[in-house]
This record gives structure tokens, sequence and C-alpha cells, in this order.
């Protein structure tokens, strides 16, 4: 039987990822000089819209950048079936971020803060929210674009999924009205009392479901790669599983499968899978 198609709607990040490769890690102040370099567009929000879209729902993304890059990322996005991009442009540079990955498929990640949202957009994004079946959030927003999210969200029964990255305190009223949260194992303090489902990602041990103690294990699909991207992976698939009525437990079955494929490919965009190309529905 054909599921209906899921509607997710998506605040978040998006600026220029530059990706380079290395054999290992600077030591102190060591030149290193990268195999490869690969740029691409990029953002915590934007890479889980992506995954989502690629999951067969359609994706309504908001996020900043700037102005003089907006024609160049909608062309460049063209081609993403289900994507809807709502690109606000500002008279700054879009974000940027370097992501260095070593022999081992280890990252590490360095931003610089770029054009951001505001209120307002959130607002004139209203009609997106309501409509959708799940709200997809993150902690590369400013709070305030947060909490006005939230406010109109609850406020239709749009339940909504927080993945709390970067990590900072949350104010009390965005946490009460999240349904789920997404955090990593570094990413959990202050959610000892969230009234909401708490999802932990483990990396390459899988995820925790903290309502009933269950580990779901990871999925290996390969020779790990690039771990860059897995997490927004997991919660854009995570999301529209949710959206069409999975139980948490599957979801995140399923989120892990689309993690473990995406692990064995370099960079992020290439690695989003769709979701014909690592399920058997």
């Amino acid at each position: 039987m054909t599921k209906r198609q899921a509607k997710i709607a998506v605040i978040g990040m998006i600026g220029k990822s530059v990706f380079m490769e290395v054999d290992q890690f600077h030591k102190g102040g060591e030149t290193v000089v990268a195999k490869s370099c690969h740029e691409d567009w990029g953002g915590k929000g934007f890479n889980q819209a992506v995954a989502a879209a690629r999951q067969g729902a359609a994706v309504a993304f908001l996020g900043a950048c700037a102005e003089k890059d907006r024609p160049s990322i909608a062309s460049d996005l063209a081609g993403e079936r289900g994507l809807t991009l709502r690109l606000i442009g500002r008279p700054v540079n879009s974000a940027l971020a370097t992501i260095i990955t070593d022999a081992e498929g280890t990252t590490r990640v360095t931003c610089c803060a770029g054009a951001e949202l505001e209120v307002a957009d959130v607002d004139a994004f209203a009609d997106e929210i309501v409509a959708a079946d799940l709200l997809l959030l993150s902690n590369e927003v400013p709070e305030e674009v947060n909490l006005r999210a939230s406010e109109i969200a609850a406020a239709h029964g749009v339940e909504i999924i927080l993945n709390p990255a970067p990590a900072r305190p949350l104010p009390e009223a965005l946490k009460s009205r999240v349904f789920l949260f997404t955090p990593n194992e570094f990413e959990t303090a202050g959610l000892e009392d969230a009234g909401g489902e708490v999802v932990t990602t483990l990396g390459g041990a899988g995820c925790k479901i903290r309502s009933t103690g269950e580990v779901v294990p990871p999925v290996c699909c390969g020779k790990v790669l690039d771990t860059t991207g897995a997490g927004d992976t997991f919660n854009g698939v995570l999301a529209v599983r949710i959206a069409e009525g999975e139980p948490i437990a599957d979801a995140c079955r399923v989120a892990n499968a689309a993690a473990g494929k995406g692990v064995t490919v370099r960079y992020v965009l290439p690695s989003i899978p769709y979701r014909e190309g690592f399920t058997k529905e």
C-alpha cells in the first residue's frame, strides 16, 4: 500500500561547505597538505531538508544566505525533487564551514556564522509550518527564530523535532513544545527534565530511545569513508518516517540504515541516500 506523502517544514542554516581530505589531522602548529578539496552547499537544516526530500516527502526549507548566493543555490538544487527552498537574502556573506576528514573517516568541522534568519522570516513562512505534518528544527539559527517557529507549530498541532546541535541551553517554552529531541552523546545536557521523547545518536553504536532504554543498533553498509552529515541524514529520514506514522523504534532503524549508507560516500550531499537506495519497499 502506498504511503501518503509526508509534508515536512525545516528551518535551519545554509552556507558554503569546503571539504578537505587528509591522511591525519594537524599536530600543534603543523601545516598539512590536503589530498583533495570539494565545495558544496551545506548546513545542518539544509542537509536535513535534502535528506527528507530524498525520502519522498514534500519539504519546505527556510534559510538565510548572502543575496548574491541565492541564484547559485537555487540553480544547483533545482534537480532535488520535492524540495522547496525559501531563501532569505542578506547583504552579508553566507555561512561557511570547513570540514577536514582523516584516513579513518573521522571529521573535524570549523564554522563561521554568516547570514541569519529573523523572526519576521518565520512569520512569512507560517503557512508552510501550518501545512506540515512535522517541523524540524536545529540550533544553528537564533533562539528567537526557533521560539517563534515552535509557537506557530504548537498553535496548529504540528509536532516538532529539535536536533539540539550545536548544544546550548534551551528556553523552557521551546522545550515544552518539542515532541522529540535528537541530541548526540555530547548534547544531552539540560534534556533530563524534557517532557518529549529523546533519541540520542551514538555514532557507530546506533541510537538510544530514552523512554524504553532500547539501543537501536547501527547498520553497516561498507567501509566508513566520511561521517560528515550522518546525523543530518538520520534526522531527515527519522522525521519523514515518523510523519508517515511509523513507531519511533522502526523509524530509528530506517534512519540508522540511511546514515550507515551515507558514511560510505565522501562529502555530504552526494552521501545522502534516496529512499530506494537503501530500502526494499
